[in-house]
């Protein structure tokens, strides 16, 4: 008893010491946000030469790969000239690729298992990806990579509620509706820095929805952060009067933010919606009232087309490669990531100079492909279920005739035309002879994490006849 007594304080030690690393570090990362375009370019070469030079020191994977690159005049212009790098690649070289001995995957994936949330030889922390691409990624990062993580999550929120003299003098109350297991970046790092002025408080999405409603009832939040599969419940349970809240900023976290879900937030809170962009490898977007911003002076985002070409402004990739400048326990050095993103042009009126994008939609992972190679996008299906006000949620799963979709509705909806709709969409796109079949259900199957995968692209679950 006593042993697990001192256990969980010195753990609290440890995350009070971390909050307060927090504290001194955010006034240089919210000034970052200031730097001109000249000083961004000069610091992420900086930055980038930096993560090569250790890599190579440290990391026997990294060392083999980037042999023969001039890492003293590369600059972070030049990175196409590095080698891809894969989840597989990742999980198969863990042992090679991280820059500390004690953290091989075998320990590392144990520590997730039995200590999730928990510091790892007193100074790392380990989250895990939900796996919804099909593989499972661990990630690890060091004391000062941890701090660095959360400073970089929090730093344009802090920076908003500080520029807003409507909000002078409230307090940021913060709830989030997402994971309860610290295995998740999100909880992980709630876990380790929830303190102060970073108090937060979680409601597991797998909880009743009543009792998540109660208990936001009870905190009264002038900030929610919520799954954005889970923000059109809680705006309808508010329509219907039973969760009487008001933040005054909502941050949709951790999955697509559909437009048809961003309209009905706004329309039942009149406040800015933040579309939180974020991934358990380390990069964290901003929201500054008006773009959603990538973190540039930490991370290099390069959007790929399908020919693995760079692809311009405007135009939506088919996967993005990440390079994480501040990781240095687990370099990740044009990290793939089937993540679709449009890069927009032009400066943001808020005078940051970092990378603006659009709301992301989904990964390349939501595509259905049917036989003959006919490609079906899932914009094809949010077009028409994105229309109906009742839908809650949706879940698609493709067969090899067509798809099967669960719906969560708050009033009966027209079901056979709602199929017509859909068929018709297809019809158009060359499928022949489309089955759309649609059942209503009382509630959706959620990921480990919480997460809902809207979209299965494997039709082996719902085979029907074949397509010809």
């Amino acid at each position: 008893m006593r042993d697990r007594e001192h256990e969980a304080s010195s753990a609290e030690l440890l995350r009070d010491r971390h909050a307060a690393d927090v504290e001194r570090l955010l006034p240089e990362y919210q000034e970052r946000i200031a730097w001109s375009a000249d000083e961004l370019r000069g610091r992420r070469t900086a930055a980038l030469r930096a993560v090569l030079r250790s890599a190579i020191a440290r990391s026997a994977w990294h060392r083999s790969r980037l042999s023969g690159v001039d890492v003293e005049s590369i600059s972070w212009a030049q990175i196409g000239e590095l080698p891809v790098m894969t989840k597989s690649d990742l999980m198969g070289n863990f042992d090679r690729i991280v820059s500390d001995r004690r953290l091989s995957r075998e320990r590392c994936e144990e520590h997730l298992e039995r200590s999730p949330g928990e510091y790892l030889f007193g100074e790392f922390q380990v989250v895990a990806s939900g796996g919804s691409s099909g593989q499972r990624g661990v990630f690890v990062y060091g004391w000062d990579e941890w701090t660095t993580c959360y400073a970089s999550n929090v730093r344009f929120q802090v920076r908003d509620w500080s520029r807003d003299p409507t909000l002078a003098g409230l307090p940021r109350i913060i709830a989030v509706v997402a994971a309860s297991s610290p295995t998740h970046i999100s909880a992980a790092l709630s876990k380790t820095f929830s303190s102060g002025t970073n108090a937060r408080r979680l409601f597991p999405v797998s909880l009743p929805l009543d009792q998540i409603v109660a208990g936001l009832n009870d905190l009264q939040p002038t900030v929610l952060m919520g799954y954005s599969s889970f923000l059109p419940r809680l705006a309808h349970e508010a329509r219907a009067g039973r969760l009487r809240i008001a933040p005054r900023r909502i941050v949709a976290i951790s999955e697509p933010l559909l437009p048809e879900s961003r309209e009905l937030v706004e329309q039942v809170w009149p406040v800015p919606v933040a579309n939180g962009y974020a991934m358990s490898e380390g990069m964290f977007s901003g929201f500054c009232g008006d773009s959603i911003h990538l973190p540039d002076d930490l991370c290099i985002v390069e959007p790929i087309g399908a020919d693995g070409q760079p692809v311009g402004p405007g135009e939506v990739s088919h996967r993005i490669l990440l390079t994480n400048l501040y990781n240095l326990t687990q370099p990740l050095i044009r990290y793939e990531v089937t993540d679709q993103l449009a890069m927009l042009d032009g400066n943001c009126r808020c005078g940051c100079v970092f990378t603006r994008i659009a709301d992301p939609q989904g990964r390349l992972d939501d595509v259905f492909i049917y036989a003959k190679n006919l490609t079906i996008h899932p914009h094809v299906f949010r077009s028409a279920l994105g229309t109906v006000t009742a839908i809650v949620e949706y879940q698609v799963r493709q067969t090899t005739t067509g798809a099967h979709i669960a719906i969560v509705s708050t009033d009966r909806i027209d079901v056979a035309s709602l199929e017509s709709k859909i068929r018709g969409a297809l019809e158009t796109l060359g499928f022949t002879d489309p089955h759309v079949n649609i059942d209503l259900v009382a509630e959706l199957p959620r990921q480990p994490s919480g997460k809902l995968k809207r979209f299965h692209s494997d039709p082996s679950e719902h085979p029907g006849p074949a397509h010809d």
